[in-house]
């Protein structure tokens, strides 16, 4: 993932604190929790596809997702496991994805235990199935943030994420879960039937008041490579970027905080840093 807000509206002040903790240290950077994105010694987050099962059939789904069991998936014993190799290595954070992560009986067993190893935990979902009941279970479980995934307003996401309704059922899931207070933010992919919900989904964040927005390039993997022909052209990829650039910016200057970034994509740092 790329911080486009860091990296655009911070990136003087970031410059200024890591010349002046060097120059202050004789050139050793310390391990203070305010500049741990810098330490040397920094652990990734995990974004763990617990399950392949998932309730709607998206379009670009990476991981070819259906509402089916599937018969290799880890048994809950298995997943602890995992997290306790995680633990061992110092993981900060690991994010339950799919599939829809939700779909999974044990999903806050497996958060109450990741948490009971230090390692806080957040979910990527897509929304549908988050009512008022199961707002309570993701706050009850510890779960600090929920990425939900829209791919534009109404009919244009319900068509890509082949169900009626799901726009309204996951902006309910959104708002359910602000009720509780978690953390929440959007997640689209861009494509071209996409690329123009780009401002409506920056709108929607601002009037909803969701913190994050995460836009992901195309995968081609799974159900996504069956539709490269939909993904952007150079040119496009190149508008879809200012234009997060600039909607980035604007939040910045009128004091609102957001955190945006884009995902599966590296050389949108480059086109940052080119701006």
């Amino acid at each position: 993932m790329l911080g486009v807000t860091k990296l655009l509206c911070e990136a003087y002040e970031t410059e200024e604190k890591l010349n002046h903790i060097l120059n202050d240290n004789g050139g050793v950077f310390p391990a203070k929790p305010k500049f741990l994105q810098f330490a040397p010694d920094k652990r990734p987050v995990i974004i763990w596809n617990l399950t392949k099962r998932c309730n709607l059939r998206c379009s670009h789904c990476y991981s070819n997702s259906a509402d089916k069991y599937y018969s290799n998936e880890l048994s809950t014993e298995e997943a602890c496991k995992v997290i306790d190799d995680l633990a061992d290595f110092k993981v900060p954070v690991i994010i339950f994805s799919g599939g829809e992560p939700l779909m999974r009986e044990d999903i806050f067993d497996l958060a109450v235990y990741a948490r009971s190893k230090g390692i806080r935990s957040a979910l990527s979902s897509n929304g549908v199935l988050i009512d008022s009941n199961m707002a309570q279970r993701i706050s009850q479980a510890g779960f600090s943030y929920v990425g939900v995934s829209i791919d534009g307003t109404g009919e244009i996401n319900d068509w890509l994420r082949g169900m009626q309704g799901a726009y309204q059922a996951a902006l309910s899931g959104l708002r359910n879960l602000r009720d509780y207070g978690v953390g929440t933010g959007l997640r689209l992919t861009l494509s071209k039937r996409t690329l123009p919900q780009l401002p409506a989904i920056f709108d929607l964040s601002d009037e909803e008041g969701i913190p994050r927005i995460y836009i992901s390039h195309l995968v081609y993997a799974g159900r996504g490579k069956k539709i490269v022909q939909y993904d952007l052209s150079h040119d496009e990829t190149r508008k879809a970027m200012n234009y997060i650039f600039s909607r980035a910016k604007d939040f910045e200057d009128r004091g609102i905080k957001k955190d945006i970034l884009t995902g599966n994509n590296d050389t949108d740092g480059v086109s940052d840093c080119a701006c």
